[in-house]
């Protein structure tokens, strides 16, 4: 049959659509399909041709889309894009970073031993630097952890995702183990991603004691991570956890967790930076930052957030029953803070503190 008959009658764009998802079991929007198809008759007859003998349209369509790159560069972008679509994907703004203080020790860590290496992969693979690809967090509620993570994928520009327990166990506590395999094969096929599993003791508690169902998910997320590890593409899983006490003893050798990274309390430049960052969001006065911070001492990220959305209400209330400007002042958050109690207490330290030596690893 001659090329000019086979493109004479083509059928609707629907249709083309139709018969490229029968022929290969790809899925095209009509408005492509339509053009599309016309490529793929042409290259059934320059195969045919080639070949001496008919080509089934089958097999011209299969070979045809595998074996050219737009195409199949579109249909590994479009997959991806529906992927980071099912999970939750998002961009971090790389501002995030500098609403961490440099002086927080973490943020020193996390650049040395995560960022630098994988900005730098030449220079690391010179040295024989491996970059992390498997991280934990842990320490005290309110501290900063998913904070962390969020930043790191915002200054390494990486797709964010994060999966919580209670998302997993959506259809029940025992299909938990059957969601996280599922979860990690999916995000497996992504590339520059951060995967962030926040309660990490949820899912990785201690096997000792724990119910046939517990054993079970520890069991999974254990054969999960070394395939992950093997992965080409880049991935960073970072989990984060309160208890770390909690997680079972084989995760937290060495060869499943590249960093097991502390983040606990705030020094005062840090609550500073913190502090600031709310600030400048608000219908200020005359603030004196130095006073305050010096009266928060136990405050964690978290704590000053909420200081914030306490003040800022009330700032609001009073304006609106005066019916004049009112800005917030140094009076005003010293009047508040009694009111938020803080996170963090000295047994807390010090539990985080005897932590930090049983289990830090970078």
């Amino acid at each position: 049959m001659e090329l000019v008959d086979m493109v004479a009658d083509i059928p609707s764009p629907e249709e083309c659509a139709s018969r490229i998802y029968d022929c290969s079991g790809h899925k095209f929007e009509p408005e492509v399909a339509g053009d599309l198809w016309v490529k793929i008759l042409q290259h059934k007859w320059f195969l045919s041709e080639r070949l001496g003998r008919d080509v089934g349209i089958k097999v011209a369509c299969v070979d045809f889309i595998e074996n050219t790159d737009s195409i199949r560069n579109a249909l590994e972008g479009a997959e991806k894009g529906r992927l980071l679509k099912e999970l939750g994907g998002q961009m971090v703004d790389q501002s995030v970073w500098d609403t961490i203080s440099e002086s927080q020790p973490p943020k020193q860590i996390v650049n040395k031993r995560i960022i630098l290496p994988l900005t730098e992969p030449e220079l690391a693979l010179k040295h024989g630097v491996i970059p992390p690809r498997t991280i934990i967090f842990f320490g005290p509620p309110g501290t900063g952890k998913t904070h962390f993570v969020r930043a790191i994928a915002a200054v390494l520009q990486w797709w964010y995702i994060e999966v919580s327990p209670s998302s997993l166990m959506a259809d029940g506590a025992d299909r938990l183990g059957a969601n996280l395999k599922a979860f990690m094969e999916e995000a497996r096929e992504l590339d520059e991603v951060v995967m962030f599993i926040d309660e990490f003791e949820e899912i990785a508690g201690s096997r000792e004691q724990a119910s046939r169902i517990d054993k079970s998910i520890t069991n999974e997320f254990l054969k999960q991570v070394p395939i992950l590890k093997r992965q080409k593409g880049k991935i960073l899983l970072a989990c984060a956890t309160n208890y770390i006490r909690q997680l079972d003893a084989a995760l937290l050798r060495p060869g499943r967790f590249d960093c097991i990274i502390p983040v606990g309390g705030l020094d005062e430049e840090s609550q500073r930076t913190i502090f600031e960052h709310y600030l400048a969001k608000t219908n200020r006065g005359d603030v004196d930052v130095d006073r305050i911070v010096s009266a928060i001492p136990l405050f964690t990220p978290a704590d000053i957030e909420y200081l914030f959305q306490k003040v800022t209400q009330d700032a609001f209330e009073r304006e609106y029953v005066r019916g004049e400007d009112f800005r917030i002042t140094t009076e005003t958050f010293l009047e508040t803070i009694p009111k938020v109690r803080p996170t963090l207490t000295p047994d807390i330290i010090d539990e985080f503190r005897q932590d930090c030596l049983d289990y830090t690893r970078y």
